[in-house]
Order: structure tokens, then C-alpha cells, then sequence
């Protein structure tokens, strides 16, 4: 199957992208995808969906403040958007700028402090390598002080303290993240205390989300495309749960198409996970064998996106398509704060 960025298209009235969240966090609708059958349900009820024994696995990443406003030496204004933290001095970033910056480029961010470009970075050469003027800085606590959370570029209004709250999921641990595992907005402490009383199992893994998860793809035939890198850590906890679900017969349910990306990145052929820590910059497109998530949790996704790719490779393509016409004709949120799907696995391409 030879498939175009274009197969993966599809026509989205701009007033279903959602501009703030649900008023409770469980108040959002969830589009239930068994193949071909499509069933309207509500979040809240995701517990009368699973069985004792089913395993939900959650992404703790946390979300930093990695926006900055600044300018250059010369004056003109720039955007950062930092992708990851590499070390207390060092950073990759997209820079936003009337031109671009080239290497040696100084930057003063938020008034405060200043950085120096010192090349390209990214599989693309889309991002840039910035380090510290002041060599004693750290850079996580300068994001925490001066920096602006970074809604994703959809989102039309600055971040607002609300924002600071319900763009994090309530379980959120690790920093490291420039855009939420939003699946996860959706869970508050209640309904995971419902899930856990009636026997459904967590485990909880950790992949900082980067701001390339909205980077598009740039080529026609997809299988040209080159994904973005993002760090992940599986710890042992969450192997022997997933283990021992297998053994008992109970479902893997992937909060999330990052928890996803990590398990399948850490999978073996027959479906048990490696511990530690990697890199992974698997781009999953129909024709995958999934090897270790039976269910998935996620909500809808851009136009033409890798993980519009990713779910249809797990859900089938033809089977998504009708899902999301299906979203559209139903008035469904879409996006960071939009509604919900749940996803059966499915064999067809």
C-alpha cells in the first residue's frame, strides 16, 4: 500500500478545533472505534468499557515552560520554542525569527538571560543547538522563572493560569515535555480511583513529548519521512505489570499515542518490553504489527500528522476515516483539548 501525505487529509471546519478544555476533565465525549462500528459515549464512561485485570499505561512526562519571547543583538524579535534540555547549558529549539539566525547569534530570551546559536540540529535541520552565554546557568530552573508554557500553535490565545493546570495531567512527574500527552488530560483522580477499585491495573512510563510532534510532514510519499527523536524510560515497574497482565489474559491499553510509541519502541517480538532508557524515532504507518498495545486510548489528530498515520495503522485506515467523518458530522472537539477516541486494535491495513 503506497500511500501520499494526502491520503491522510481531510477537511476540519476550524470552529471543532478546541480553544479551551472541558469544563471537568472527564466532561469530555469519547468516540468508541470497534472496527467498523462506531459507538458515542462519554468519557466518564471509559470504566464501564475495561475489565479487572486490564492495564492502563500512563505517560507521567511533565510539561516545562519552554516559550521564550526575545530578540537578537541586532535588534529584531525571535521566538524559542525549546525541544529538549539537553543539559544545564544546553538546549535544541525552533527558532522563530523575520531571518533566521545564523550560527554564533546571540539571543537575549525574556530580558533575563542570554544564548548563543551554535549550529542546526534535528533530523531535518529544522531545529537549532543553542548554549548559555553564562556558562554557571541552569536552564531548567531559567525555563521555570522566565519561561511561557507552550500551547500548541493551534491553540489561538496565550497560556492563561488555567492553563497551567489542565494543559498537565494530574499524574504528571517527569519534566521534560514541550507539549502534553493529552490523551491523559482526560483522567482525574476520581475516575482512576474507580478504575483501580474495580480492578483495572496502572503502570506509568515516561516520553518528554517535543515540539516536533507538530512538525508536518514535508515529503509526499510518507515512507520518505524521517521522524523526530524523543527520549523515553521504561522502568521495571511497568514491564512486570505489563508481564503479568499478559499472563493473566488482561488488555494493554495505551493512555496515549506516546505511551504507545514507547512501549512499541521497547517491544519485543513476543510482546515483552525492555527496561531503561532510549531514544526512539519509530514512525508507525499501516502495515505495523503491533506488538505489545491491545487498546488505545487518544484523542483527534491534525490533518495530515504522523499520529493521524499511527492510529490509522493501529485502528485500520478505512476504519479512521469513517471515525473522524463520523467526529466531524457529530460536532466532536478536536485536539490537545478536544474529545476522546478509544481504539480497538485492528487487523486490517
Amino acid at each position: 500500500m503506497q500511500l501520499t501525505v494526502d491520503d491522510f487529509d481531510f477537511p476540519l471546519p476550524s470552529e471543532l478545533i478546541a480553544q479551551h478544555p472541558a469544563a471537568e476533565r472527564t466532561g469530555s465525549r469519547m468516540l468508541h472505534v470497534c472496527g467498523q462500528q462506531l459507538f458515542d459515549r462519554q468519557f466518564a464512561d471509559l470504566p464501564d468499557l475495561l475489565d479487572a485485570g486490564d492495564l492502563l499505561v500512563f505517560n507521567d512526562t511533565r510539561v516545562i515552560k519552554a516559550r521564550f519571547f526575545g530578540q537578537k543583538e541586532t535588534g529584531g524579535l525571535v521566538e524559542v520554542l525549546l525541544e529538549r534540555i539537553v543539559d544545564n547549558t544546553h538546549a535544541i529549539a525552533q527558532v522563530r525569527a523575520s531571518k533566521s539566525p545564523k550560527q554564533g547569534t546571540k539571543l537575549k530570551l525574556a530580558d533575563a538571560f542570554e544564548v548563543v546559536v551554535t549550529g542546526r540540529a534535528g533530523a531535518n535541520g529544522e531545529f537549532f543547538a543553542l548554549e548559555t552565554v553564562d556558562r554557571d546557568s541552569d536552564l531548567w530552573e531559567l525555563a521555570e522563572r522566565h519561561g511561557k508554557l507552550p500551547l500548541p500553535p493551534y491553540i489561538e490565545h496565550p497560556a492563561e493560569g488555567a492553563d497551567e493546570a489542565r494543559y498537565q495531567t494530574v499524574y504528571a512527574r517527569a519534566p521534560g515535555a514541550v507539549a502534553a500527552p493529552t490523551a491523559g488530560l482526560h483522567f482525574d483522580e476520581t475516575i482512576l480511583i474507580r478504575l483501580r477499585t474495580q480492578g483495572v491495573n496502572t503502570a506509568f512510563l515516561t516520553l518528554h513529548v517535543g515540539a516536533g510532534t507538530y512538525q508536518p510532514v514535508r515529503v509526499e510519499r510518507i515512507a520518505e519521512h524521517r521522524m523526530h527523536s524523543e527520549r523515553f524510560e521504561i522502568p521495571a515497574a511497568a514491564t512486570e505489570a505489563i508481564a503479568a497482565t499478559r499472563a493473566a489474559g488482561g488488555r494493554v491499553i495505551a493512555v496515549g499515542t506516546t505511551s504507545l510509541r514507547a512501549l512499541e519502541s521497547a517491544g519485543n517480538p513476543d510482546g515483552s518490553i525492555r527496561v531503561g532508557s532510549a531514544e526512539t524515532d519509530i514512525f508507525i504507518t499501516p502495515g505495523y504489527r503491533f506488538k505489545v498495545v491491545d487498546r488505545l486510548i487518544t484523542n483527534f489528530h491534525l490533518p495530515k500528522s504522523t499520529l493521524l498515520m499511527l492510529v490509522s495503522a493501529f485502528a485500520g485506515y478505512e476504519n479512521i476515516r469513517a471515525a473522524y467523518a463520523h467526529a466531524i458530522a457529530e460536532r466532536y472537539r478536536f485536539f490537545s483539548y478536544g474529545d476522546a477516541m478509544l481504539l480497538e486494535k485492528s487487523d486490517a491495513v
